[in-house]
């Protein structure tokens, strides 16, 4: 009910929206994965830099908590990542909004958010409940109050969560515009690319796929990945790190560890069944699930046996059954008809909120709002206790009326009243949240959309692993790290005892906190940037439900992968380059299809006779996605005699055109073409990243990052 808890709420989401433009996650694309916990190395406090411009560890950490504010649970990990992210894009793209004198003003801001062009999250915050219109009055009123306020942390989060995305996401689109503006299309392109879009072929052809040579019968030296590598430096240069490969030892909860849990929870049930005190029975067996003293809906119910409980009569208990990774006793405490939707009226006198701290004495509060509904009972108008005395600003324009769900948000206490009390209660509760504290005087106005509504405690002990089966998952690991001292002795005992070693194909960089499958694998990580070539991890890594023993495969320089780590990127397509030289070599320049076919006892096949064989077609029906195919089959000369062997994705192709006709009805216009292409140029595809993300990719590649995260964390 507080206007600037919305915001906070919505704060997240905003800076998600912003960071999502093309701009950020241009930049981020290549960013190095995340950092974790650790404490400062040397008397430093600079992380990092960008073109030179310091990142200190303070600013750092001061948007790290405000981050992980906005989210329940954070993986901190994750937030720390994005953080970093965000600095280094925000500082190399700054950069040029200056050279180029692109500005955002206090009266832009203003403008903004005093308008209909306020962001959703505002208009969310701000709107009239009845209407649902955009209060622009409210709004104005709430930034003033922003500028004046004296609550550091609040004022700082205004400016992380709507201010400075406001600013960045006005910088960034007046930034594309002139890149945009920039970007000229001629009518005679157009013109011409729509004469194509509108052709369609039909052809003859005879394939000779790259399997009809047996792998094992092409070589593929090292020399020859060495000059493919050498001649595609860009395309396959690399990032310094390591290659890790580990070993994972499990350590989750067995079946033995299921068969005593459940055992556990059963010697409960009869003692659960004759308590009269659910909730503290429940306390007492320390349950995984915590009593909840209300009322569920059975249509509200989530767990898979609802149909079993619901049907339990009063006193007696269901189980035991599992639910996610807990077995659960449920006992039915009582029934009820509960409303689904519910009408209500209410004054909030508040004792503190988020926004201004204390606002009065509680025993003042309650002494105000016992006056309240005293002078409602003698005759008051509800109304104008609401607009005078009422700390709810968002139901002064409803006659503190609204409307809520079974399924609504609320304090608990006010929930109860709303939801378990009949229509025509009137009654004072204390209402605690994170958003303020407070006396709701509440009125039950209406109640509609009656059913069953069930109270049930539940006492539930979660599956987890015995201490057994814990020592065993890490005997076995530390017994892997001491046997084994470098890679080859890993691979001996690894081989010899049936266990399963994962190679990662990935690089894992410094600042990298997953490796490979492995969550929080930060030390992990911090380890292997330490270690030899080769080494083996003297213990056991123990992360959740696993031990993990790693090893350095290979220590990875920045620029080309060596022959051996470029092998599994490139050979299959040397390979394939050499039986394409194969294959047409032996078909010795032939003249017809008929003869092609007959070298390699292949049928002469047709396609495109349905008008689908179009100029730009990424599939060619019978054949796949073969881009060559597709250019050569609009090439006239190919009507007059065969193609030259095409080297295409999947194997060598000869074609005869047909035919080379155009559709009647054209199916694209020029109009049409050239707008898909200015998007296409501006914003790229899954081939090119277009003319922003070219741009934002030179930026990158020109930026002095240097990160040292790693020195920290």
């Amino acid at each position: 009910m507080s206007i600037i808890q919305t915001i906070r709420d919505k704060g997240a989401a905003i800076v998600i929206g912003v960071i999502a433009l093309s701009l950020i996650g241009f930049l981020l694309m290549d960013a190095n994965s995340g950092a974790g916990k650790g404490l400062f190395g040397g008397n430093t406090t600079t992380i990092g830099s960008i073109n030179g411009n310091d990142i200190e560890i303070d600013e750092f950490n001061n948007k790290v908590k405000i981050a992980e504010q906005q989210y329940q649970n954070p993986d901190r990990q994750q937030v720390m990542q994005n953080v970093w992210d965000q600095i280094t894009a925000e500082r190399i793209v700054t950069e040029q909004f200056d050279k180029l004198g692109i500005t955002f003003t206090p009266p832009e801001l203003t403008s903004i958010i005093l308008s209909e062009d306020a962001p959703q999250q505002l208009k969310q915050a701000f709107s009239d409940p009845q209407t649902g219109q955009y209060d622009i009055e409210k709004a104005r009123q709430w930034l003033k109050d922003t500028k004046k306020s004296k609550n550091q942390e609040q004022r700082e989060a205004v400016s992380s969560q709507v201010i400075e995305p406001l600013r960045l996401n006005s910088l960034y689109t007046k930034y594309t515009a002139v890149i945009a503006a920039s970007i000229y299309i001629p009518a005679w392109l157009t013109a011409k690319e729509s004469e194509e879009g509108n052709q369609f072929a039909s052809i003859s052809y005879v394939a000779i796929p790259y399997t009809d040579i047996s792998d094992s019968a092409v070589k593929v030296t090292d020399n020859e990945i060495e000059s493919y590598i050498n001649k595609n430096k860009l395309k396959y240069k690399q990032e310094a790190g390591r290659i890790i490969s580990y070993v994972s030892f499990n350590s989750l909860p067995d079946v033995k560890d299921s068969i005593l849990t459940k055992a556990t929870v059963l010697a409960l049930k009869n003692n659960f069944i004759s308590d009269t005190n659910p909730k503290a029975f429940i306390s007492r067996n320390i349950s995984a699930i915590n009593y909840f003293d209300g009322y569920v809906l059975k249509s509200k119910m989530q767990m898979p046996v609802k149909d079993s409980i619901a049907a339990l009569s009063k006193g007696s208990v269901f189980g035991p059954y599992i639910d996610g990774n807990n077995y659960v006793l449920a006992k039915m405490i009582d029934v009820k008809q509960v409303p689904d939707s519910v009408k209500v009226r209410h004054i909030l006198v508040k004792i503190a909120d988020n926004k201004k701290g204390e606002i009065k004495p509680d025993s003042t509060a309650r002494k105000l709002i016992d006056s309240i509904a005293l002078a409602i009972k003698n005759g008051a108008d509800f109304n104008e206790m609401v607009l005078k005395y009422s700390d709810d600003e968002g139901s002064k324009n409803t006659k503190g009326e609204y409307k809520f769900s079974s399924g609504s948000q609320l304090v608990d206490s006010f929930y109860q009243t709303a939801f378990y009390h009949p229509v025509g209660t009137k009654k004072i509760v204390k209402g605690e949240s994170q958003d303020y504290t407070g006396y709701h005087y509440i009125e039950v106005l209406e109640q509609s959309k009656f059913e069953p509504a069930y109270k049930v405690g539940y006492m539930a002990k979660e599956i987890v692993p015995s201490e057994e089966t814990i020592n065993a998952a890490n005997i076995a690991a530390t017994k892997l790290a001491g046997m084994a001292r470098d890679e080859k002795s890993f691979d001996k005992y690894i081989k010899e005892n049936g266990l399963n070693k994962i190679s990662l194909p990935n690089v894992v960089k410094e600042n990298d906190y997953m490796v490979g499958g492995l969550q929080d694998a930060r030390e992990i990580v911090k380890w292997a940037f330490k270690a030899k070539e080769g080494e083996v991890s003297e213990q056991p890594f123990d992360l959740k439900n696993q031990f993990v023993v790693a090893v350095v495969s290979k220590k990875v320089s920045e620029g080309t992968p060596d022959v051996k780590t470029a092998r599994s990127m490139v050979e299959a397509i040397i390979r394939n380059k050499k039986k394409a030289g194969e294959i047409i070599k032996k078909l010795n320049n032939p003249t017809t299809l008929e003869s092609v076919a007959g070298i390699y006892k292949k049928s002469v096949l047709n396609t495109g006779s349905d008008s689908t064989l179009t100029f730009n077609a990424l599939f060619i029906n019978g054949i796949g996605n073969e881009p060559k195919v597709a250019g050569a089959c609009f090439n006239k000369e190919y009507q007059k005699r065969i193609s030259p062997p095409i080297e295409g994705n999947t194997g060598v192709f000869i074609i005869k055109v047909n035919s080379i006709n155009s559709n009647p009805d054209p199916v694209v216009s020029a109009n049409q073409i050239k707008s898909a292409k200015m998007k296409e140029l501006i914003q790229g595809n899954q081939q090119a990243p277009g003319a922003l993300g070219s741009s934002f990719n030179a930026l990158k590649k020109m930026a002095d990052v240097k990160d040292k995260r790693s020195k920290f964390f």
